[in-house]
């Protein structure tokens, strides 16, 4: 009988294959060819059917696919244990964001991508969907280590470190998926990265992206119940209504957390074939909650498990991610049934490979599928002894008993990765000492933040970012009656009005760079002149001016925002400025539509100092294009409601002040 010829035969093994029929084969043998599985069968059979030149033996062990993580941000392994233990919005907003900002690089991203595909690989990961910037220096990363992987390169509405308008992002996303698509191990995708932190356009026009290159599509899914709240708010309708109704389930799309969800938005999913990544260290950890995943795996949903990143895990341990999704589905269920072991592995195997649309690739060690495997050694003192009764006890000494360092060698495309516990790639001990380089320059950049207003605006609590553009246009008048009047006509549509008169203190700071902050008290008057409540808020205002367009129209970004709990003084003792200067004024606030254009207009009468009236055009804006538009559309709002152009004024009212008053 002639023998077929392979590269790689591989015997002696409980051949785990993660096949929908959960087939075990013991002793089994596994026979590859160019990194493709050929034949897995009994070994006396692959032994009499094929040859090759390479024989392993597998000593025993449990030979099963590699795992897949199914929702990650590898880079930020650069950024574990930064911030534990931490409010989310202390967390996000004085840590990470800053640090981002300051930090990721190509250089960055590509260390820490590097970093955690040798962590991945100890631990017997051989895929991850990943979601970060700069995304194509972490699919070099990868390719070049020999992993496979989803890599999402993320569009939002807000600044990013690799792009300053999400129509960057966009174009970023187009190239990275033209370069890599087709290639063997990296798939590349589009990560609009949030429903809110996504506009609408931006959500409709990545659907858009991916359908057109049939590429995945990252998201993230009503992570908390506040997102889901704010999204009812704000859509009428909870998170999923509101993206399928875009078209974002019109592609293969990847939804990351989906933990505030109901039944109706499972079938939604469902329905749409929507992959589902659990993240159940992540979700705990940042109290988020636990997703309904047994009702989603019961209605039949794609769901694999991700470790999220480093930063809010902090590890990339898929060993202790299974173990953990088993084990507190039986608690949030009170049924110790309701997520067996067999199936907790098949979420980070073949279901997994599911939810990134990658089964016909990987996930479970069939003929046809890429040779993604590794061996687990399931003979160690924590795992013993081995119990042959029960067909299931396998599944559940590796989901329960088993540690990812039981994982001896790895496989990804039919290359060892790692054999024998010794890496074959990489250059672990100088990477690590280049991670440490990164840590102390993060360390020493913090260390003078905490130092900062904005550290202290954070430390109070409850401050919120709100890290995005603004057009903006202001005019001195002489008379506020022709913008009556103007407001009367068809070309504006006014949506809403208020009015308010507004006491703000700005605390002014020795070093600039620091900014400004604002205390405000906002007295809200009714129709008859009366002031019917108040609200008092804390604004973080930095460097006025991104970008001056023609007609002295402004683009700036706005900052941090916090509610004023406490009183002036207390502020003024807690955050020690150099100097003050108070501005009183009445405002009329219009929200309108001008030919067609939302702006909000401002009719400001200063009463301290008495600097008389000005007219302030805003809109806020999420792309280059769009803020262009706005800006003319601005310009040409203020000549409409009467408004000179040679009284055009490019500074704040601060600025204002201090011209006529210095400290």
């Amino acid at each position: 009988m002639n023998k077929t010829k392979a590269d790689t035969l591989l015997i002696n093994a409980i051949v785990l294959t993660m096949d929908e029929a959960f087939t075990v084969i013991n002793p089994g043998a596994v026979a590859i060819e160019n990194g493709t599985i050929l034949a897995v069968d009994r070994q006396d059979q692959i032994l009499q059917k094929f040859t090759a030149q390479i024989i392993h033996d597998c000593g025993g062990k449990a030979l099963m696919p590699g795992l897949v993580n199914a929702h990650t941000h590898v880079p930020m392994t650069l950024l574990r244990g930064l911030a534990d233990d931490l409010r989310l919005d202390v967390w996000l907003l004085g840590y990470m964001m800053p640090v981002e900002r300051q930090f990721v690089s190509p250089d960055f991203v590509k260390l820490g991508t590097k970093l955690a595909c040798l962590e991945m690989i100890r631990s017997g990961v051989t895929c991850f969907a990943d979601m970060y910037y700069f995304e194509d220096h972490v699919a070099q990363a990868t390719a070049e280590i020999g992993m496979r992987a989803v890599c999402s390169q993320t569009v939002m509405k807000y600044p990013t470190p690799d792009a300053q308008f999400f129509e960057e992002s966009l174009a970023l996303a187009r190239e990275f998926i033209q370069k890599w698509k087709g290639h063997p191990l990296i798939i590349p995708s589009v990560a609009p990265h949030a429903p809110y932190t996504c506009t609408e356009e931006i959500l409709r026009l990545t659907a858009e992206l991916a359908a057109e290159f049939d590429v995945p599509l990252h998201t993230h899914i009503a992570e908390t119940a506040q997102e889901v709240e704010s999204a009812r708010d704000e859509y009428g309708m909870p998170v999923v209504p509101y993206v399928k109704k875009i078209g974002l389930f019109e592609t293969k799309a990847l939804a990351a957390h989906c933990v505030h969800i109901d039944e109706g938005e499972m079938n939604t999913l469902l329905h749409h074939n929507v992959g589902v990544a659990h993240n159940p260290s992540s979700n705990l950890k940042l109290a988020s909650g636990f997703a309904p995943v047994t009702k989603m795996l019961e209605l039949g949903l794609h769901v694999g498990i991700g470790t999220d990143g480093t930063a809010s895990n902090n590890d990339l341990d898929m060993f202790e991610e299974v173990r953990l999704a088993a084990i507190l589905a039986k608690n949030v269920s009170n049924d110790p049934t309701s997520l067996p072991a067999r199936t907790a592995l098949a979420m980070a195997t073949r279901i997994g490979a599911e939810a990134l649309h990658l089964s016909e690739i990987t996930g479970s060690i069939q003929p046809g599928k890429k040779a993604d495997v590794i061996l687990v050694d399931l003979n160690r003192i924590h795992n013993s002894p081995r119990f042959m009764r029960d067909p299931n006890n396998i599944y559940a000494q590796i989901v329960y008993a088993t540690k990812s360092t039981d994982v001896s060698d790895v496989m990804v495309d039919g290359k060892w990765l790692m054999q024998d516990h010794q890496l074959l790639v990489g250059d672990e001990a100088a990477w690590l000492a280049e991670a440490q380089d990164y840590a102390a320059r993060i360390d020493a950049f913090l260390i003078q933040r905490e130092k900062s207003v904005l550290s202290k605006l954070v430390a109070i609590g409850n401050a919120t970012e709100e890290e995005s553009f603004e057009v903006q246009a202001k005019v001195r008048i002489a008379d506020a009656e022709p913008v009556y009047e103007a407001l009367e006509k068809p070309e504006i549509e006014v949506l809403h009005f208020r009015h308010y008169h507004e006491y703000d203190t700005y605390f002014l700071f020795p070093d600039p760079e620091q900014g400004t902050l604002r205390y405000r008290e906002d007295e809200i008057i009714d129709p008859a002149g009366q002031v019917i409540r108040a609200r008092y808020r804390l604004t973080m205002i930095g460097p006025a001016r991104e970008y001056q367009f023609p007609r002295e129209v402004l683009l700036s970004r706005s900052r941090f925002l916090a509610p004023a709990n406490h009183s002036l003084r207390f502020y003024r003792e807690y955050f020690k400025p150099t100097s003050e200067v108070p501005v009183v004024k009445d405002r009329q606030r219009w929200r309108l539509l001008f030919r067609g254009t939302e702006f909000y207009l401002n009719l400001d009468r200063l009463e301290q100092p008495p600097l008389g009236y000005f007219l302030e055009v805003k809109s806020r804006t999420w792309s280059k294009r769009d803020a262009e538009h706005k800006a003319e559309m601005a310009a040409g709002l203020l000549e409409f409601l009467g408004a000179s152009i040679h009284e055009r004024v490019s500074k704040d009212y601060l600025e204002l002040v201090l011209e006529i008053q210095p400290t």
